[in-house]
C-alpha cells in the first residue's frame, strides 16, 4: 500500500523504518522513498537528523557494537517525545 507524502510514504512509516534506512537494511526500492520522502518532508528531516546524531554518539561509545534492543527502544522513545515537545506550541497569555 502506497503512503500519501512525499516518496508516497506516511511519516510514520518512513521514521519506523529510519534505523534500516540508515543500517543499508533496506531494499533498493524502499531506500529511493524513503530518501525522496526525507528530501522533502521537514518535519521528518529534523527527526531523521535526530537519528543520525544518536547512532553516531552509540557507534562512538560503543566501539561500533550493536546497540541493545533495550537502549534502542529507549532512545526510539526520547525521540519521539523530543520531537513531540518541539512540536507542541503552548500560548500564553502576558
Amino acid at each position: 500500500m502506497m503512503g500519501f507524502g512525499p516518496g508516497g510514504m506516511d511519516c510514520d512509516d518512513v521514521l519506523a523504518d529510519v534505523y534500516h534506512y540508515l543500517d543499508d537494511e533496506t531494499d533498493a526500492a524502499v531506500r529511493e522513498r524513503i530518501r525522496l520522502h526525507l528530501d522533502d518532508c521537514a518535519p521528518c528531516l529534523r527527526q531523521f537528523g535526530l537519528e543520525q546524531d544518536v547512532k553516531s554518539l552509540v557507534a562512538r561509545c560503543c566501539g561500533g557494537d550493536v546497540a541493545p534492543e533495550g537502549l534502542r527502544t529507549n532512545i526510539r522513545v526520547r525521540l519521539s517525545e523530543v520531537v513531540i515537545e518541539t512540536t507542541h506550541l503552548e500560548y500564553r497569555a502576558d
